[in-house]
């Protein structure tokens, strides 16, 4: 596989005229100011009276038709009416306009051919523009004319203006950019749109005990679990340790719930009568709107539920018969958290669930998305290659969707959106897909790549204007699908709120007070990304199953051999910095630059002498060093890194892996190879761990008398040592440890020392395993 050159991944700074260059001083002063001025005729069609019949019933079907050169748009029609309302709004790109006139006709919507009604012509020279925040631009009544240009009967009432993206209208018209799409569903699919995520809430259910079961077989001890069902998630505690019919269990159940709360929480009280079969003894369902919600660690009151059981008759049906088994439980949502949606390493929301806990806002991320180029054919149309791209960005609650640009490689949107940001510590995503249901809707929106922005990473009040490249992994290698433009800016409106938020807890206080496992947050990570997505696939627009997936990085948790060697190597990186400073140290020691070492020396007779200066010491040092690197500070927000992810070398086979489906869908002697490699690099790795078990230990055995020798000579060295400090002053044993340690290495042998020797030979539990 041939390696790309590295620049075509770099991040590259542009220098757009943003805000149509209306610039004062540091902050642009148009409404769109992060963005490119584009500019719109805007044709709102309102509505028409006194329309003449047409058939021969007298009736008429009136449409509108908006033409403008090779452009054309319609209104929906009315059947048999002559006033008809559409207040219908058309937008047609200034770029793309090649005619003089604009012609806006009613027609006679017929099964032949469509009958002229009246016409009204603007001359584009004649236009008015408008800039927000002007008053919308007041619909007037034109009469309308005949093909001769004569005055005929009927008016429409209309409103033609020139403006831009950041108009009112802009996000609800038809666009002449779309003009190839049809059908309602279609065209509402290519629409800007902006997603709130569903409230999500832990909902814990805490199982204490139930009371008088009716098992079937009474002469045997029932072996009972209780089961929970919300939704599309089902636990269970484990087997009641008790075998009676008073179970006791006192375990925590965890789910997620999304408001509106939809589903009811469904609890049965099953007997485990054979391997295989469980008996149901009791059911119970608690609608979520009624239970308790928390906001802190004290406890909710418990309560008893009655339980229903199901009786299945000889040739009757299903009959619910109420008797007297309880189960007692303590339910509550759980307010005090924050639910995981997204990985904690990128998360854009750290915030509990209730709002009354929320802190103020610490300032505005802006954020324009420009434009795109370069982008790679996703698909073929009509026998060419074709790519309809939309972006979607994600920062808290708050999703956003772009409107799809069709069959352009080279698509501008030059749209811009706000978020509130209550942490600094967060991170802001954008990701571009191709629209794959514009004319199969069974399609799939294909990922063309995503970018994040760490808000930390930037500066206050500045604005960010580059073109990240976006960077998708096939199984045959990465591979770049273009560039987009972005412009970003983080406005503080507190200093000291956001400094401040530097000392806080990066979660909400009850992820410490009551921690959960590691296992229940995958567990609830993975149900509170399904709700979401699910939840916004039946919005409208829908934003697709695999586009939420894709911006929450859903499959991060998957094994792949290519982010195991990128996180071996991130941390070969950071202990890099103390195998730098042993290497140096042992320079000093071994005097390869004896003028260093000399002054080492005399550094250390200083901190020997005055102790009290080491700590300052040590404190100015670091200060000199962040100053003397504030030159070379990062002057670029950081983006996807090929090399960092080693997904620039990384051997195909490894990926084919890390693409592979779970349960593995590849053939028994491929998955045969890769077991016994995965197997061979696990071995290293408990190689690495014994050894570190086994200095523990010999650590240990110092004081186990394991090897009585050892530990005699050991404790030996310890009451010589202590009566040797006791009547030595410490500065005195200072001086004398660090000149043997930094001695000359003419008084040094090549031989490992004593107390290296003396621990090497310590006993470890190595010979005790099989």
């Amino acid at each position: 596989m041939q390696r790309p050159p590295l620049e075509d991944f770099a991040l590259k700074e542009t220098n757009p005229r943003l805000g149509g260059g209306k610039v004062t001083g540091d902050k642009l002063t148009s409404t769109y100011d992060l963005v490119e001025q584009m500019q719109y005729l805007y044709v709102r069609v309102v509505k028409a009276k006194d329309l003449p019949g047409k058939d021969v019933t007298g009736s008429l079907d009136p449409y509108v038709e908006i033409r403008l050169g090779n452009y054309r748009g319609l209104t929906r029609h009315f059947e048999k009416k002559s006033n008809p309302e559409w207040n219908q709004v058309f937008a047609f790109s200034k770029d793309r306009i090649q005619a003089s006139v604009l012609e806006v006709t009613v027609k006679d919507k017929d099964v032949v051919k469509d009958d002229f009604v009246g016409r009204v012509l603007f001359d584009l020279n004649e236009i008015p523009k408008r800039v927000p925040p002007d008053s919308p631009l007041a619909p007037q009544w034109y009469r309308l004319e005949d093909r001769r240009n004569e005055k005929a009967k009927g008016e429409l009432m209309l409103a033609v203006w020139m403006g831009t993206q950041a108009d009112e209208a802009f996000p609800e018209a038809w666009h002449s950019d779309a003009a190839a799409v049809s059908g309602s569903d279609s065209v509402s699919n290519i629409r800007s749109k902006v997603y709130l995520s569903p409230k999500l809430w832990y909902l814990r259910v805490n199982v204490i005990e139930a009371q008088d079961l009716i098992p079937s077989d009474r002469g045997r001890f029932p072996e009972v679990y209780v089961k929970a069902i919300l939704g599309n998630q089902a636990l269970r505690t484990r087997v009641s340790m008790s075998k009676s019919i008073n179970p006791m269990w006192n375990e925590d159940l965890m789910f997620v719930a999304a408001e509106p709360f939809e589903d009811p929480l469904i609890l049965s009280i099953e007997d485990r009568v054979a391997p295989n079969k469980d008996e149901v003894l009791g059911m119970c369902g608690i609608p979520l709107q009624y239970v308790d919600r928390r906001l802190d660690h004290k406890p909710v009151g418990s309560r008893w539920y009655n339980l229903e059981k199901h009786v299945i008759v000889e040739g009757e049906k299903k009959k619910e018969v109420k008797f007297a088994s309880k189960i007692h439980m303590r339910i509550c949502l759980e307010g005090g958290y924050h639910v995981l949606d997204e990985s904690t390493h990128y998360s854009s929301d750290l915030r509990p669930t209730a709002k009354v806990l929320w802190k103020s806002s610490i300032g505005i991320l802006e954020l324009g998305i420009l434009n795109a180029h370069g982008l790679q054919p996703m698909k073929s149309k009509d026998g060419r290659a074709s790519t309809d791209a939309y972006c979607v960005a994600k920062y808290g609650q708050k999703w956003i969707r772009t409107r799809t640009i069709i069959d352009s490689f080279a698509p501008k949107w030059n749209e811009q959106y706000t978020w509130e940001v209550y942490d600094p510590c967060t991170v802001v995503t954008i990701g571009v897909f191709d629209n794959g249901h514009l004319n199969d809707k069974s399609g799939r929106d294909s990922r063309i790549g995503k970018v994040r922005i760490r808000l930390s990473t930037l500066e206050t009040d500045r604005v960010y204007t580059h073109s990240y490249p976006l960077l998708v992994l096939h199984n045959t290698g990465v591979k770049k699908m273009g560039e987009i433009h972005l412009a970003v800016r983080f406005t503080c409106s507190s200093l000291v709120n956001m400094m401040n938020m530097y000392t806080q807890p990066l979660l909400p206080k009850m992820h410490y007070i009551h921690p959960l496992t590691i296992t229940q947050l995958d567990n609830l990570r993975h149900q509170a990304t399904q709700i979401v997505s699910l939840r916004l696939s039946r919005a409208e627009p829908p934003l697709r199953k695999e586009v939420v997936e894709y911006m929450l990085d859903v499959s991060s948790h998957m094994w792949s051999m290519r982010r195991s060697k990128a996180n071996f190597f991130r941390i070969m990186g950071v202990l890099g910095g103390m195998i730098a400073i042993g290497k140096w140290f042992d320079q000093i020691c071994h005097w390869k630059n004896p003028i260093t070492t000399v002054l080492i020396h005399i550094l250390f007779i200083i901190l020997v002498l005055y102790p009290e200066l080491i700590l300052p010491t040590i404190f100015l040092y670091l200060f000199l060093i962040g100053v003397w690197y504030y030159r070379w500070r990062p002057r670029h927000p950081p983006h996807m890194d090929t090399r960092l992810s080693c997904a620039d070398n990384a051997h195909p086979d490894e990926l084919d892996e890390e693409f592979d489906t779970f349960p593995t869908s590849r053939p028994a002697d491929i998955v045969r190879m890769r077991y016994d490699r995965l197997r061979s690099i696990a071995g290293r790795i408990q190689t690495v761990v014994g050894d570190l078990a086994t200095q523990g230990e010999r650590l240990q055995s110092l004081l186990s008398w394991r090897d009585p020798r050892a530990t005699a000579l050991f404790v030996l060295f310890c009451l010589v040592a202590a009566i040797v400090l006791y009547v030595t002053p410490f500065q005195v044993v200072a001086l004398i440890t660090g000149f043997y340690v930094l001695r000359h290495p003419r008084f040094r042998h090549k031989l490992p020392s004593v107390p290296l020797n003396f621990f090497r030979r310590l006993p470890a539990r190595t010979d005790c395993m099989l």
